[in-house]
């Protein structure tokens, strides 16, 4: 099955700096690159690189057509990228020397999507493909409502983190992606326990300690992280998520599913950069062979 994905698109402006800087602190970077990023062309590019057939829905500015062309070279169809009068979105990333990153976002275009345009993104999908939407962009509650009639899966990362955004989107969703802290946020706002959040799968990503796939009426799966060297940890989320559901368009096994996310997500996090650090399914297999 193919996966959609209404994404955000970005230009990752990257600073690696020796600490990550304190209010009021101008401090010095001790390397400097940029490449495409965003939530949601990271995932395309994971899903891409996990096997999946992608189609991206998005927007950029007149200042992104190279990022589209990124999309494209990995195989990814970007027909319904529309070209905005909004610069397009951009991010600050601070990276210290433990992998842990301080990122600052400019939206741009990304916010400035068109229902219209977001619904004509979705005009060859297929009963059984899959949805993924995050919350970098606006239309996500509009596609997951046409994707739902389509008979579609809907996979929502729910990130950035924002509890009343994600409660109007969990009627809508068959899985919902999201870290051990914004779990506790969500089930706090809810007034549940982690466990018993309304929505039939969820995955709780708990960094260095693995993550945990939650289904209703089932017993918890849970794949532990691997033991890596981390070099930058920005985009592992992401690219775990996109291996994920292109594992599941895919027809594999949850258990394979995760293991296959988690192998991704740890060969990420020991390169520089975000999505040109995602590795490749072959690169994922032989890791898990080893």
């Amino acid at each position: 099955m193919a996966v959609y994905n209404l994404g955000s698109i970005n230009a990752d402006r990257v600073y690696r700096v020796p600490h990550l800087p304190a209010p009021g602190e101008t401090l010095a970077a001790v390397e400097y690159f940029s490449g495409l990023g965003g939530k949601g062309a990271n995932q395309s590019v994971a899903a891409a690189r996990a096997g999946a057939r992608v189609v991206h829905i998005g927007a950029v500015g007149g200042d992104g057509g190279w990022m589209v062309d990124l999309l494209a070279g990995e195989g990814i169809d970007t027909a319904h990228i529309w070209c905005s009068a909004e610069p397009s979105g951009h991010a600050i990333i601070n990276v210290d020397d433990a992998g842990e990153n301080a990122i600052v976002i400019f939206p741009g275009a990304n916010r400035a999507l068109v229902a219209e345009h977001v619904v004509a993104g979705l005009i060859d999908a297929v009963p059984g493909d899959w949805l993924m939407l995050q919350n970098e962009t606006n239309c996500q509650a509009e596609a997951a409502l046409v994707a739902r009639k389509m008979g579609m899966n809907v996979a929502y990362s729910a990130a950035p983190f924002d509890a009343m955004a994600v409660q109007t989107m969990l009627p809508l969703i068959k899985l919902l992606i999201l870290n051990e802290v914004e779990a506790t946020q969500l089930a706090g706002a809810l007034g549940t326990g982690v466990q018993n959040l309304p929505v039939p799968r969820t995955i709780i990503t708990k960094g260095a300690a693995g993550a945990v796939w939650l289904e209703q009426g089932k017993a918890p799966v849970e794949v532990p992280a691997f033991s890596v060297r981390v070099m930058d940890t920005t985009g592992a989320g992401d690219t775990f998520a996109g291996y994920v559901v292109a594992g599941l368009a895919g027809g594999l096994q949850v258990t394979e599913v995760l293991r296959r996310a988690a192998a991704a997500a740890a060969l990420m996090v020991q390169k520089k950069g975000t999505a040109e650090a995602i590795p490749l399914l072959d690169e994922v297999m032989a890791f898990l062979n080893q």
